[in-house]
This record gives structure tokens, C-alpha cells and sequence, in this order.
């Protein structure tokens, strides 16, 4: 059974099912008992029926009575009508009463969904950490630059307040630094403190260039 595709369990469904005195779901069953065929969700969304020219425009029409958008095509010669969303699959499989395989069509449906925003929310959140991570170690470049070469009081007390604390809080986000600080000021207040830090430090470096000691290079900003 679970080797069967997804259209032949549809249609061993469909063909359980008892006539009905609703002409046209029991058109829209016996064209896809005939000719459909339904992609696995796991993959892909993908319903269609091949037919001959007549039942193509009468299927389309008793589909689009139904809400649905059905496309139409040429498969091998022969016109076709198919449908490649996932609502309007369920649609049609709710319309032709096959509801076992809508529960799971839908379940499946909802588990990949599910998966995708999980991974979408993932990456974005990784991406985010990596860019914090970045830029917090080119902060902690500039800053030991400064220390070791001019030392941190060399630099107005607000920024040096902010590069002690980014020493002492590698970790710590541009929020947790400007909560430590007395008075707290924001996040944008910290990083704008921190990128003159960081303008300070390539001055400097720029500035004692030529009389920086061997084996000790020059700072070089970093991208943030």
C-alpha cells in the first residue's frame, strides 16, 4: 500500500465511493478515474486530467463554476486541464468527495509548510548571527588597536565607558552593552559609539604607519 502512488490511492478511493445525483462531481470523478493524475505532495503539487476536446472545455467549466482557475494545455497531442496549486488540488479532491486522501494531502501540506517557514526563519536567524558576530569582532580589533597602541584613554570617556564593555562582553548584544551603561542609552546609540571607535582606530592606524613596530601591522578596518 504505502508503495502505491498518491493518483492510485486517490482513485482506489474514488472508486469506493457510490454514484451520486450530482452530475457534475460525479463528472469531475469519472474524468480522473479515466485520466487523472496527482504528484505526491511530498514533492510537488501538480493535479491533471487528459481528455479529448469536449470533456476538456466541459471539465474546465464545471471546475471554474467551483471556484477553481484550472489551466488548460496539450499533453502528447491530446488537451489537457490541470491545476498546480495546493488549495485548488484540495479543492478538487474535496469536490470529488475523495476525503481520505484530502486529510492527507492536507496534512502533508501543512507539514511542509510548517518545515519551509521553520527553515526560512532558520536562515534568517543564522544569517542575523553571523552579521552580529562580524561585526562584533571587528569592534573588538579596533578597540584592543586602540588599547595597544594609544591606550583606551586616549579616547573620550562615552567611548572608551563602550569599548570596556564590549571587551568585558564579547557575546553581548548592542542592547545588553547599552543596558550596562550608566545611564542605559539604546542600541543605535551604542553602535553609533561604536563606529566612531571605530573611525578613531583607523585614524590611528593611519596616522602612526610608518612608525609602527616590526611584526606589528597597521589596523585595517573590517566590513560590518
Amino acid at each position: 500500500m504505502k508503495n502505491k502512488s498518491f493518483s492510485i490511492r486517490v482513485k482506489e478511493e474514488l472508486s469506493e465511493l457510490p454514484s451520486k445525483f450530482d452530475k457534475d462531481r460525479d463528472f469531475v470523478r469519472k474524468c480522473f478515474l479515466e485520466s487523472g493524475t496527482i504528484s505526491d505532495p511530498n514533492r510537488s503539487y501538480h493535479m491533471e486530467f487528459t481528455l479529448n476536446e469536449d470533456n476538456t472545455a466541459t471539465l474546465a467549466g464545471i471546475l471554474r463554476d467551483f471556484g477553481l482557475n484550472p489551466k488548460q494545455t496539450t499533453r502528447r497531442g491530446y488537451p489537457a486541464v490541470y491545476v498546480k496549486e495546493a488549495t485548488e488540488i484540495a479543492d478538487i479532491l474535496n469536490v470529488m468527495e475523495a476525503h481520505k486522501s484530502l486529510l492527507y494531502f492536507e496534512g502533508v501540506r501543512v507539514e511542509k509548510d510548517l518545515r519551509n517557514h521553520l527553515n526560512r526563519k532558520v536562515n534568517f536567524e543564522t544569517a542575523n548571527l553571523n552579521k552580529t558576530i562580524h561585526a562584533a569582532l571587528n569592534q573588538i580589533e579596533a578597540i584592543e588597536y586602540i588599547a595597544a597602541n594609544a591606550g583606551l584613554t586616549h579616547l573620550p570617556e562615552p567611548l572608551e565607558e563602550v569599548a570596556k564593555l564590549r571587551l568585558q562582553h564579547d557575546n553581548a548584544s548592542l542592547e545588553e552593552i547599552g543596558a550596562m551603561l550608566v545611564p542605559p542609552i539604546s542600541k543605535s546609540g551604542v553602535n553609533h559609539r561604536l563606529r566612531r571607535i571605530q573611525e578613531i582606530a583607523t585614524n590611528l592606524a593611519a596616522q602612526s604607519k610608518e612608525a609602527a613596530e616590526p611584526g606589528a601591522p597597521p589596523y585595517q578596518k573590517g566590513e560590518n
